[in-house]
């Protein structure tokens, strides 16, 4: 398969279909994949989709590590995904602890699962992205595929780039922080995902203030003591809104890009005593998903290309700069600590860089 054309509503509709538990068949030019993903499954929908019991479990390859399946030839790249081998004991069930890192402390001893060597990589990456953007696990029963695709690697890749993104909307928003704000929404034609800037003050030749926000419903919104979020948002507002000038950003990327479910199923793991680094690659997924390119893009139809970034993640700076945005200053972000976050504060600043 090669010079696979691009249909960004491809990877919609896969997405669709696998949060209902529907098969897809992913296409890149290694080859092709029937996935079924294990976390919209059940007895009934696997015994379907392969009556022979012969389906291989995919995994991410934090999963596979989390698993300590390294070891082993077929999974020796632990930069790659890991097939598993369908053996008898690989049931639905087994599946589904693979699968969930809820429930590695009550089935710690897993397996022996052989790996097998795993063909169409780049379908496989494919396939472990689109659960991200479903906000599923990335785990998989895998057949080979020969019918034609659902949806190919172009798909994915182009799904949501933030080249796609355009304002949708913009109106007079009264806040709190400032009465004479402007909301701007963002939105590309394949993800329904939306996206909005809050524009405080006037341009006055100043490098305007601006504040990446991470959607986080919990803090944001419910005000939870687990993250410093919902103070952060505060703090931004009344900062732009005293420098005179400036932009909050609302990315919808809860959980650092992998879903409010996700993120819910990484709490229930800092509940067993993993950190947020760790819970995150228990479920199979990077250590922050984010795409700092779509603020990139919002700065730009905008017409701002210099800021003064209110951050302390320098991941933030880089990301704006790799897409054209110039950083005039990094702008510290302090907000104090309670009880239920200070652990959470120093592995954001331990682990991941931030500076705190």
């Amino acid at each position: 398969m090669s010079e696979l054309g691009s249909d960004p509503r491809a990877a919609a509709r896969a997405i669709d279909a696998m949060r209902r538990g529907w098969p897809v068949t992913v296409a890149g030019d290694d080859g092709a994949i029937r996935l079924l993903a294990i976390e919209s499954a059940d007895r009934d929908r696997l015994a379907t989709f392969d009556p022979d019991g012969q389906a291989g479990v995919l995994l991410s390859p934090s999963r596979a590590t989390t698993l300590k399946l390294g070891n082993q030839r077929a999974a020796g790249d632990m930069a790659r995904p890991v097939l598993l081998t369908r053996t008898p004991w690989l049931d639905f069930e087994t599946a589904v602890a693979l699968a969930d890192p809820q429930m590695d402390l009550a089935t710690p001893f897993k397996g022996p699962f052989p790996a097998t060597p795993l063909g169409p990589v780049t379908a496989a990456e494919a396939a472990l992205e689109l659960a991200r953007r479903a906000g599923m696990l990335p785990a998989f029963f895998l057949l080979p595929a020969t019918d034609n695709a659902d949806v190919t690697v172009a798909d994915v890749t182009e799904f949501a780039a933030p080249a796609n993104l355009a304002i949708a909307s913009r109106a007079r928003l009264p806040v709190a922080a400032a009465e004479t704000a402007e909301i701007v929404a963002f939105r590309t034609p394949d993800d329904p995902t939306d996206h909005v800037a809050l524009l405080i003050g006037t341009p006055d030749g100043r490098s305007p203030l601006v504040r990446l926000h991470s959607e986080c419903l919990t803090g944001d919104v419910l005000r939870s003591l687990k993250c410093d979020c919902g103070p952060q948002l505060d703090a931004a507002l009344a900062a732009i809104a005293a420098s005179g000038w400036g932009v909050l950003l609302y990315l919808r990327q809860e959980g650092r890009g992998i879903g409010l479910i996700n993120k819910l199923r990484a709490y229930a793991l800092q509940d067993q005593g993993f950190d947020t680094v760790d819970a995150n690659l228990r479920l199979g997924f990077a250590v922050d998903s984010r795409d700092f390119g779509v603020a990139a893009r919002m700065l730009a139809l905008l017409n701002i290309d210099t800021v003064r970034l209110l951050t302390n993640n320098p991941a933030k700076v880089a990301g704006l700069e790799a897409a054209g945005i110039v950083v005039a200053e990094r702008v510290p972000h302090i907000v104090a600590s309670n009880p239920h976050n200070h652990d959470y504060l120093a592995t954001k600043r331990d682990r991941t860089g931030h500076q705190l």
